[in-house]
């Protein structure tokens, strides 16, 4: 491996180099535009995520996914972990969401909210729904 890696080289492509000064000398003003949009998206989501029978969640600083702690949420359904919680959302509510025991925060799920408002606005709709019906008992 070190002899054929030695025989490659690995960067950004000419033609990436010279997009990427574009993008950074041109008109910010989409940058700005998009930052204040997803602003509004992550205000919009924490707080709807707050709303959630036993699901909180913090506001964060930078990322275009929030992180939720859903300890409450799997207690009540008698859910075990959190693969679990984020398999019964997608089974039971159409919803994709990220288990936080990958990232080393069991008992939480990550869920993006870069889409649209009407997605998300969708989704919360959706997890609600779920969430407050309580556990559906399965039958054979």
């Amino acid at each position: 491996m070190g002899t054929i890696q030695g025989q490659s080289t690995s960067n950004a492509s000419s033609i990436t180099q010279k997009a990427a000064v574009a993008a950074l000398n041109g008109d910010q003003k989409p940058v700005e535009d998009m930052n204040v949009e997803f602003k509004k998206r992550h205000d919009y989501f924490i707080a709807a995520l707050n709303t959630l029978p036993g699901v909180t969640a913090l506001p964060g600083s930078g990322a275009f996914y929030a992180w939720a702690d859903c300890s409450g949420a799997m207690a009540a359904f008698g859910i075990r972990d959190d693969n679990a919680f984020a398999e019964m959302l997608i089974n039971d509510a159409g919803v994709a969401v990220v288990p936080g025991s990958g990232f080393g925060a069991p008992n939480h799920f990550r869920a993006s909210f870069a889409c649209s408002m009407a997605t998300l606005e969708k989704s919360i709709e959706r997890m609600k729904k779920v969430l407050e019906r309580g556990p559906v008992a399965k039958t054979a």
